[in-house]
């Protein structure tokens, strides 16, 4: 294991090794102006949501490594207290890194990204009309993490108007993650696509009051296959199926071809039960899991 001290090594190491393990980030795609109406626009990826109500956003652009300097986004948000805060999608991840270019003050990024301004309702700076949302926001402050190159400005952002664009709502009003097709900041030159494949559901223990890993049987427990993750599904139940329940499921077509093919041989048995178990495990069959690593503990 190594093991870095931040006060000793240099400032661009810790910033790589915190901006490639602190990952996925979301991406804040900030529109401001200066007090010349100067538009600029600029994506930060040290950025998340901190409050409901009120709604608050906060984001962090750092001060550059090489001169201490600030960027035009800190700058006229000091001056202005107002900011868009865009949501990005992978149909605009290559412009959203080309707005990242360092241009000059006074450049506006929308023209060089090849993104359309949109008027905002309460704020000077614009939104963009591409994006999937945007927020209009009030700074009501920014902290200063520290003095030296590297250092984070904390800017903390209530939403006073949220543009959500219906193409990514689901029947029901909420935002379907496939639909967003969103992106995220690794570290160095990754992102990561939340495709299809990458995004995967997971009930939220607030809705039962899971058992909790200790509370499943030892032979559970203990088990070589299981990984935490299998432990962990199993202890967010609330309780164990009763015998009945179990020896029910003996009729399972699967269940009863591995008893009649291994019935004789007991070890290889309980193996065969416990690798189905896993499986259903995996795909999210959680009370028939159950069902059959219980069985295998009957034999």
């Amino acid at each position: 294991m190594k093991t870095i001290d931040p006060q000793q090594a240099q400032a661009s190491e810790v910033y790589a090794l915190l901006s490639g393990l602190v990952v996925p980030r979301p991406i804040a795609f900030a529109s401001t102006i200066d007090l010349d109406a100067n538009v600029n626009l600029s994506p930060f990826s040290f950025f998340n949501l901190f409050s409901a109500k009120p709604p608050v956003l906060v984001f962090s652009p750092l001060s550059r490594m090489r001169d201490n300097s600030s960027k035009h986004t800190l700058q006229n948000i000091l001056a202005t207290k107002e900011v868009v805060v865009n949501i990005g999608n992978y149909e605009m991840v290559e412009q959203m890194s080309l707005a990242s270019t360092e241009y000059g003050a006074g450049v506006n990024e929308f023209l060089k990204a090849g993104l359309t301004p949109e008027k905002s309702v309460h704020v000077k700076p614009p939104r963009i009309k591409e994006a999937p949302a945007a927020f209009e926001c009030k700074v009501t402050d920014v902290l200063k993490l520290g003095s030296e190159g590297g250092a984070g400005n904390l800017v903390l952002c209530e939403v006073l108007l949220l543009h959500v664009n219906e193409r990514i709502l689901d029947e029901h009003g909420k935002v379907d993650p496939f639909k967003l097709d969103a992106v995220a900041r690794m570290g160095g030159d990754y992102y990561l696509h939340a495709t299809k494949e990458a995004i995967f559901e997971l009930p939220k223990p607030l809705r039962t009051k899971g058992m909790g890993v200790d509370q499943l049987p030892e032979f559970i427990r203990n088990s070589s296959l299981l990984t935490g993750n299998n432990l962990g599904r199993l202890g967010n139940t609330e309780k164990i199926p009763a015998r009945q329940e179990v020896d029910a499921f003996r009729t399972n077509p699967l269940v009863a071809y591995i008893l009649a093919k291994h019935g004789h041989e007991p070890v290889v048995l309980r193996q065969e039960l416990e690798m189905l178990g896993k499986k259903l495990l995996d795909e999210n069959q959680v009370q028939d899991a159950w069902k059959v690593l219980l069985l295998s503990s009957y034999i």
